[in-house]
């Protein structure tokens, strides 16, 4: 079956034929971050066994680019001289370089020396003009099945549980099913790295996908409304309770997520708020 899910903010993604939730590359990144390194550069070693195990280290030392898109990232090993002219070239954020002049790799890396080396970048950026540092929308896909439905995902501010520490996160939430993903183990992760926000992207892709091969409802598809059921057990119970006669809550998980749940948080990033610091 065909089944077409749609990016609705800008980058064109390429997927693995056999899984359309799996990125394999992109039409264009940002260019968040550059750096060179060089044999006094701690760990160096360890930095360019990657180089070395593809026949690939030529230098001595390199100039480094780090891509991201919303879904994807790469790293590219050039010339220090090249990426030192691109650095001066840059000040305006319209520079190009020439790809062909060293080699590029899928991800960024990750162990000893690049631990040290690269600093947590998020992708919404406070001097680029988003809310604050790693709170934001990161890209959305239009529901197939729910007209005027996404899945979403999106960078902010939240605790684990109450009372704690805010950390910054990384998640999606389906407009058509309302799933909190912080009660529904393995969908929020704490927000280190382009590595992060691409699994969240895969989960709302394979979540998006789910619903298109087996319905909104279906107990195989994940993308299953519960309508407001939980919602009207919490209301009668408080009612038997406390003698009442109204509702504690909304009686609806649309009007429950838009006031204490995920929609509440995207409505202020839509809005250009910074939304309070989110409580699981």
């Amino acid at each position: 079956m065909s089944i077409t899910i749609t990016n609705t903010y800008g980058t064109a993604h390429t997927v693995s034929e056999t899984n359309p939730a799996h990125v394999t590359g992109c039409d264009r990144y940002r260019l968040p971050l550059v750096a060179t390194i060089a044999p006094a550069t701690p760990g160096y070693e360890d930095m360019v066994e990657m180089l070395k195990d593809n026949g690939h280290d030529t230098r001595e030392g390199y100039g480094l680019i780090f891509l991201e898109s919303e879904e994807f990232s790469a790293t590219y090993f050039g010339p220090i001289e090249q990426i030192e002219k691109y650095q001066r070239e840059n000040v305006d954020g319209t520079a190009t370089f020439d790809a062909s002049q060293g080699v590029m790799y899928a991800h960024w890396p990750h162990g000893k020396g690049w631990d040290d080396l690269l600093p947590r970048v998020f992708w919404n950026r406070k001097a680029h003009g988003a809310i604050a540092d790693g709170v934001g929308l990161v890209t959305a896909f239009a529901h197939t099945e729910i007209p005027g439905a996404e899945v979403i995902v999106y960078e902010f501010e939240g605790t684990w549980r109450p009372g704690g520490t805010p950390e910054q996160m990384v998640t999606y939430h389906c407009t058509a099913c309302h799933m909190d993903t912080f009660h529904d183990c393995g969908h929020v992760h704490e927000n280190t790295g382009p590595d992060r926000r691409r699994w969240a992207a895969r989960q709302a892709r394979q979540h998006i996908i789910s619903a298109a091969r087996n319905g909104v409802g279906d107990r195989n598809s994940d993308c299953r409304p519960n309508n407001g059921e939980m919602l009207r057990a919490v209301n009668a119970a408080a009612r038997d309770m406390w003698g009442t006669t109204g509702n504690a809550l909304p009686d609806t998980d649309d009007a429950y997520c838009a006031t204490k749940g995920p929609c509440s948080i995207i409505r202020e990033l839509r809005a250009g708020v910074r939304p309070p610091v989110y409580r699981a």
